[in-house]
């Protein structure tokens, strides 16, 4: 039961808490996407680069499965097909975590554990492909909003294409399209 001096002061403060993370997270995300977007105009000739990637990472926190399956879509056909497909990477940093998924961050520290090391030798440990990125983004949200077993199909292509052309040497990565097809095969045996 709240008294006059706490429950109302509390619910106020509960909720402005909340709105003032929300607006931290959509005003670190917009500085990202420019970040994107001036990398992606600076090194664009060198590099397919796609600018959304943040963006889709926002909106799947906030569960706009239908947004993120878009934004992800375009990503992963603009990687796959973009005219020199260099590797773009996105930081996996406890920062950037908090936007994604229980099994992507379980996977992250799992790989941390195994090799601790790994973030001070070689930080690519630590990075994660755009193309991985917005596959598995993209599986998780046609998952949750139960899209049919041809959208899935199509999507599994798109994952044995990564597997082909990611250096074997980007574990991370591998663990994560490995991943993202073993979600979508478990799915598509229950149907």
């Amino acid at each position: 039961m709240c008294d006059d001096f706490g429950c109302k002061n509390d619910l106020t403060n509960s909720k402005t808490t909340l709105d003032l993370v929300e607006f931290l997270q959509k005003s670190a995300i917009d500085r990202l996407t420019t970040f994107r977007q001036l990398e992606a105009r600076d090194f664009g000739s060198v590099a397919t680069i796609v600018t959304t990637d943040y963006e889709s990472m926002y909106a799947f926190k906030r569960g706009d499965y239908q947004h993120c399956l878009q934004l992800s879509a375009q990503n992963v056909r603009t990687l796959l097909y973009g005219h020199d497909i260099g590797i773009t990477f996105v930081p996996l940093f406890t920062e950037f975590l908090q936007f994604l998924d229980d099994d992507i961050v379980s996977l992250t520290a799992l790989t941390l554990i195994v090799y601790p090391q790994c973030r001070r030798i070689n930080p690519r440990y630590s990075f994660i492909s755009q193309l991985t990125l917005s596959l598995y983004v993209m599986t998780q949200c046609q998952l949750k909003l139960r899209r049919p077993v041809t959208s899935l199909a199509q999507t599994l292509d798109y994952i044995e294409v990564a597997q082909r052309i990611c250096p074997r040497d980007l574990t991370l990565d591998q663990l994560t399209l490995k991943l993202a097809e073993r979600k979508i095969l478990i799915h598509i045996s229950e149907r």
